[in-house]
């Protein structure tokens, strides 16, 4: 059987369509999204600014200390406190989400929510749809690890709000990024519907690369909750210093979650699939050893899947010292999740090597 007739044009034009219409619920979606953001209710906003400033107040307007001693009275004054406790430690209560608390932002948000279930059926159905026309897994090159990847961290979203998380403050974050990961896999990295190159016909492929792409989904969210924390922590340092953060920084900041809350969402994000990305490159060795008959060859690709798996060791560690809770975790988190996308993109496009399926 050749190439072409082991590939159904129908099926991949099929596919095609679907991952445009996504495109164009996506929008829809990421529109209702900004409406819940514009219109919720700010009357309800402000929880953060209170709380810090209400105890700095309590705390500066605090009466003198009154010392009795021998033939008079000592009246010893209290220094002036400014509340910025440690990282992650201020006592400070969530936003109301990105609906202000009101009936009409909440009304936006649930359109949003729905129209993101909708786009997120559409682009699976091209995902499915795309494995179908060439009968195997949709993971051969860029163009289709990018519209799974999508879809998977759309699917974790979903996931999270299935379990009562609230999490809905990510949707705005997260449909604007797979936006751009469509558009880019549509135009830069799209590639015809086409046979696996001989080294990816292994059951490895559904092991390693589905485990690959979960991981990336995964440490994805946790990265944008980590980028959040650090503008969160940033504006209730402003505030517990006595500075005035202006009305566009304080309309999106008071709705999201206290810094802390962020903070302990993205680093349980990241443990959480960790063993998983760890077992990600056990399976990619063993597959290599099948493959190449080696178990690791210092290959771009593993070079760079090790030191992204190095920087969130790292980042885990850190954030489980008490000398490294809050921003400069967070760093690392931020360079770990820039490591795993140099490891995606840089090297599957600009480093050559045995893993260079990257189809542009």
């Amino acid at each position: 059987m050749n190439i072409a007739a082991a590939t159904n044009e129908h099926l991949a034009n099929v596919s095609n369509t679907l991952i445009y219409s996504s495109m164009a619920v996506y929008t829809l979606a990421f529109l209702a999204y900004i409406a819940e953001w514009t219109f919720g209710s700010r009357s309800k906003i402000g929880r953060t600014a209170a709380a810090l400033t209400g105890a700095a107040a309590k705390k500066a307007d605090a009466p003198a200390v009154t010392v009795q001693k021998a033939g008079g009275t000592t009246v010893l004054e209290r220094p002036k406190v400014v509340v910025r406790a440690a990282s992650g430690s201020r006592d400070v209560p969530d936003g109301p989400g990105a609906h202000g608390g009101d009936e009409q932002g909440d009304l936006y948000g649930r359109i949003a929510v729905s129209l993101t279930v909708l786009a997120f059926l559409v682009e699976l159905s091209g995902v499915l749809a795309r494995a179908a026309s060439v009968e195997r897994a949709p993971w051969g090159n860029m163009y289709e690890f990018n519209i799974t990847f999508s879809t998977v961290a759309v699917g974790v979203y979903l996931t999270l709000l299935l379990l009562k998380k609230n999490v809905r403050w990510l949707g705005l974050f997260l449909v604007t990024t797979v936006l751009l990961d469509l558009g880019i896999a549509v135009t830069v990295l799209y590639t015809a519907s086409d046979q696996l190159v001989p080294a990816l016909h292994s059951y490895w492929l559904y092991i390693h690369v589905s485990t690959a792409i979960i991981c990336g989904a995964v440490f994805y969210v946790g990265a944008v909750g980590t980028l959040l924390y650090l503008f969160k922590d940033s504006y209730e340092s402003k505030l517990a210093s006595g500075g005035k953060p202006g009305a566009f920084a304080t309309s999106v900041m008071e709705r999201l979650p206290a810094s802390a809350n962020l903070d302990k969402f993205s680093y349980r994000v990241n443990a959480a699939v960790f063993p998983l990305w760890t077992f990600t490159i056990i399976a990619g060795s063993i597959w290599a050893e099948s493959a190449w008959g080696r178990y690791w060859g210092w290959d771009p690709k593993e070079t760079w899947a090790f030191i992204t798996w190095v920087a969130y060791a790292c980042y885990l560690h850190a954030r489980a010292t008490a000398g490294w809770k809050g921003r400069k975790a967070a760093y690392l988190a931020l360079i770990a999740f820039g490591c795993w996308i140099f490891n995606y993109y840089g090297v599957n496009i600009f480093v050559g090597g045995k893993h260079s399926y990257a189809g542009v």
